[in-house]
């Protein structure tokens, strides 16, 4: 004998498949719960978060090649940033958001610098916080990602290669460009090259002459200044003998720009490994010149 069952009916949960979710970084449309946008692969979150708080976010990225220290610089930068309750502060929103952070402070508690970021837009990790700083009345939703720098490198050489970091950019009212001050005293012109690359990638995103790329500020990073002490005492004049190209590209495109140095790794040692490589390990934390050049962007970006 069969039984009447009472099976209800959900077909009311396909209505939320039917409005889509465009993506903050994108603006791509997506389900309601998708974790990451299957676009550019941004976290959903930065969406829902927007929607939810009702404040539209700022966005500043940090971008350089491999290797020149964007994960180790961005997380030191947030850390430093989420101890101080002074003139400027972050607050983190969201759990994914302390992600980088502890990654960075863990691997170099270890004496480790931490892993290259992969090149797979799934794997970097985003910073979504609130800043306080005495030089704004009002605190400011920030987002900041850590891109893979070969990722950049071919968004660079080929366009549209990665969607997410193309509109990213776009949308970004300020940016921090990292270069290796290390590498660039040594004679190696990459840097130099690799800099003047992205600074015309930025303009050519956007040739308002109002709101384009000439007007954002520009904050150029010498990283890994610790082993060059000459870059600490004036950045300019260090741009000015070992990338003068650089230079003269910024004072006849860009109207807001400045120089700065900075270190996080005190002293640093090589470590041999197995199959003969060998790894760079720093021997003691001692961050300098972290929080200036990101200070200067708040005060200068329009949010």
């Amino acid at each position: 004998m069969t039984r009447n069952i009472d099976i209800p009916l959900e077909s009311y949960r396909l209505a939320q498949y039917s409005v889509q979710v465009p993506c903050y970084i994108c603006e791509e449309g997506n389900s309601f719960d998708t974790e990451l946008c299957r676009h550019c692969q941004a976290p959903m979150a930065l969406t829902h978060q927007a929607n939810s708080q009702g404040v539209s976010a700022t966005m500043i990225a940090t971008i350089g090649p491999s290797g020149v220290g964007k994960t180790v610089y961005l997380g030191m930068l947030i850390d430093m940033l989420s101890r101080q309750s002074g003139d400027l502060s972050v607050l983190a929103r969201g759990a994914f958001s302390i992600t980088l952070q502890q990654t960075v402070i863990a691997a170099l508690s270890r004496c480790e610098f931490p892993e290259k970021t992969p090149n797979e837009p799934d794997r970097w990790n985003w910073v979504h916080c609130q800043v306080r700083s005495s030089a704004r009345k009002r605190p400011i939703d920030l987002i900041m990602p850590d891109m893979a720098g070969e990722a950049i490198i071919e968004e660079v050489d080929h366009p549209h290669t990665y969607k997410g970091i193309r509109a990213l950019l776009n949308k970004c009212t300020g940016v921090q460009i990292l270069i290796d001050a290390a590498k660039l005293r040594e004679g190696g012109m990459e840097q130099d090259h690799f800099t003047m690359k992205l600074l015309t990638y930025l303009q050519e995103l956007c040739r308002n002459p109002k709101t384009g790329w000439s007007n954002r500020p520009v904050a150029l990073i010498f990283t890994k200044a610790d082993q060059c002490e000459e870059c600490f005492a004036d950045p300019e004049h260090f741009a000015e003998e070992y990338a003068s190209r650089l230079l003269q590209h910024c004072r006849q495109q860009f109207k807001r720009y400045k120089f700065f140095a900075a270190g996080v790794a005190g002293a640093c040692t090589q470590k041999m490994l197995r199959n003969g490589s060998r790894i760079n390990i720093p021997l003691r934390v001692e961050p300098r010149g972290v929080t200036e050049p990101f200070g200067w962007l708040i005060e200068n970006i329009k949010a």
